[in-house]
């Protein structure tokens, strides 16, 4: 898409499963990829190095989305790098997940701080950017766990149905900017932790999903992309589900 050709993103969450498909499938299509990472910092080079190959621009920042001021920070260094801030994807998110009666102080706060809370600080972090110059994309990443919930996730669920509610206010918030904010919602896609699943459970999962496949991480980088293009610009406030059909 020629009108993503160097534009800026941010994508949170960036070395493994969906993040890593967003990174390489933007840098594919021209745009100045700017990925945060919390720990792994033996991906990260990793993801570099094969994007370079790609002829693609990219940028790792070692920052915890759960803090504020380091939300802040990666702001301030790609507008120092790039100058400017098109795209925000807010993929970064954990997973605790356990039955309520086990669930400890521990297992909510940390999944409602990453998901829900980190969600906040980087789209706090870039939202007056995006105002001043009156234009921004903002990608939100949910999971069909949010619009119907699974059992054992609840922390998880209540993380990622904030996101929504968070999105859809957003969005009325800032139209008049042009400044659009979406959502989402993927269902289960071959990441570390579904691939790390006994084969019976993989098959249990299929059999319940319609498309009876489970989805790709370029499937959903794919999608991202979508939103963040023209084809796109009158499209906020929305919710998309890419799940096979499993939350119809």
């Amino acid at each position: 898409m020629k009108e993503l050709r160097k534009k800026v993103v941010i994508i949170t969450g960036g070395t493994r499963g969906i993040g890593r498909a967003c990174c390489i499938t933007f840098a594919k299509v021209g745009a100045k990829v700017v990925f945060i990472y919390r720990s792994s910092i033996k991906e990260a080079r990793r993801l570099i190095r094969e994007a370079k190959v790609l002829k693609g621009e990219i940028v790792g920042i070692k920052a915890d989305v759960c803090q504020y001021n380091a939300a802040k920070e990666v702001v301030r260094k790609t507008i120092a790098k790039f100058k400017k801030i098109d795209i925000l994807v807010n993929n970064a998110g954990i997973l605790r997940d356990k039955a309520l009666f086990m669930m400890t102080q521990n297992d909510w706060d940390e999944v409602i701080a990453t998901n829900l809370g980190g969600t906040f600080n980087m789209t706090r972090a870039v939202i007056t950017t995006f105002m001043k110059q009156k234009s921004g994309c903002i990608i939100n990443m949910s999971s069909v766990s949010g619009l119907i919930g699974l059992a054992r996730q609840t922390n998880y669920s209540a993380s990622k149905a904030g996101i929504i509610g968070f999105s859809k206010a957003l969005a009325k918030e800032v139209a008049s900017y042009r400044i659009r904010v979406n959502v989402v919602c993927p269902g289960f896609i071959e990441t570390d932790m579904l691939k790390s699943l006994p084969e019976d459970k993989k098959a249990e999962l299929k059999n319940i999903i319609p498309m009876k496949r489970t989805g790709q991480p370029e499937e959903v980088a794919d999608l991202c992309v979508f939103l963040a293009s023209d084809k796109a610009s009158y499209i906020t406030g929305e919710v998309i589900k890419i799940d096979g059909g499993l939350a119809m």
